[in-house]
């Protein structure tokens, strides 16, 4: 028998410092070499905008086996009043293989990458970081912001977004209520970078939205949004500052324009990546040296998160009685 949960399912019981706690502990086991993770498979379909993704991972010390499908339609919102952002996650049994859940994955997406900025956050901001900013105000600004706000005990969070000023209103006026934290709308992406110790970027930009001057001293950069060549959020100079931590680093050299795009103009170096988020985790690596330098994680997404937080999902539902029970045998 299989478990089918839904959205509503997933947010009850994958509360963020439960997600930042096993997506951290599964990047240990990436970086431990306990972890089978494939490359993505990742296609494009111009026609209609499409970013289709099927990204599967084995979390050996934790059990955790799956896959999840997932897609990004920039026009989902205003065409078919759907997500911009669609996943579907499959548990597995590490025994037998057996489908054990189905569960939505658009909410758990979104709250896996906020977990995974909590993490890089924990690991990579300064202690007595305060304010933080958030480019964008949609739901993956909202986590990552939740993310934020598990991993440091805030004052402040400065939103900014090109989205018509009710809708940036709404946002903070609900992330307030969320995390108890002051949200306060800023003026500009510049006022948000001056202000801010740590900082996310969570939008659909193609261009740069920051400039490398803009940093205050000591801060800590969450870069999220833009995750497919071509496009980016950070400008070069900020790439050339930065000590920058990759998720994954070949994930990044294969997949993120942040990256990309300054090796291709011949001013930054693959081998100039300091190295991945799991060698932080773990230790093998130094995270933030100093109160000055600026610390950048960068992240396409990786399985891994996706089925930790599947895994934990799967067996909060168990313990609680939660979900539809289903036979695929008929």
């Amino acid at each position: 028998m299989a478990l089918l949960l839904n959205r509503t399912d997933v947010q009850k019981l994958l509360p963020m410092s439960k997600a930042i706690d096993v997506v951290e502990a599964a990047f240990g086991e990436l970086a431990a070499g306990t972890a089978e993770m494939p490359n993505r498979t990742v296609f494009m379909d111009s026609d209609v905008g499409g970013w289709i993704a099927y990204m599967p991972a084995y979390l050996k010390s934790g059990g955790a086996l799956g896959v999840k499908a997932v897609t990004v339609y920039k026009a989902n919102p205003t065409k078919f009043g759907l997500p911009t952002t669609i996943g579907t996650i499959l548990v597995q049994n590490n025994q037998t293989g057996e489908v054990v859940a189905v569960m939505d994955g658009g909410f758990l997406t979104a709250a896996r990458t906020g977990a995974v900025s909590g993490v890089a956050t924990r690991h990579l901001a300064r202690q007595d970081a305060k304010v933080a900013g958030i480019f964008g105000t949609g739901v993956q600004a909202r986590q990552q912001v939740v993310g934020m706000a598990a991993a440091r005990e805030l004052d402040l969070v400065l939103a900014f977004s090109l989205d018509p000023k009710d809708a940036r209103q709404a946002f903070a006026d609900s992330l307030h209520e969320a995390t108890g934290v002051e949200v306060r709308l800023a003026s500009s992406g510049e006022e948000l970078c001056r202000e801010s110790d740590v900082v996310a970027l969570a939008t659909t930009a193609s261009k740069p939205i920051v400039q490398a001057d803009w940093w205050k001293p000591g801060a800590h950069i969450n870069a999220i949004g833009s995750h497919a060549p071509g496009v980016r959020e950070l400008d070069t100079a900020t790439i050339q500052r930065a000590k920058v931590i990759c998720d994954q680093k070949q994930a990044c050299l294969n997949e993120a324009g942040d990256i990309q795009i300054p090796i291709e103009e011949g001013a930054y170096s693959a081998d100039d990546v300091y190295g991945d988020l799991g060698a932080v985790v773990n230790g093998t690596i130094a995270g933030r040296e100093n109160d000055e330098e600026i610390t950048l994680f960068k992240s396409v997404g990786l399985a891994i998160q996706d089925i930790s937080c599947a895994s934990l999902v799967y067996e909060q539902a168990k313990a609680q009685g939660v979900g539809l029970e289903f036979n695929f045998g008929g």
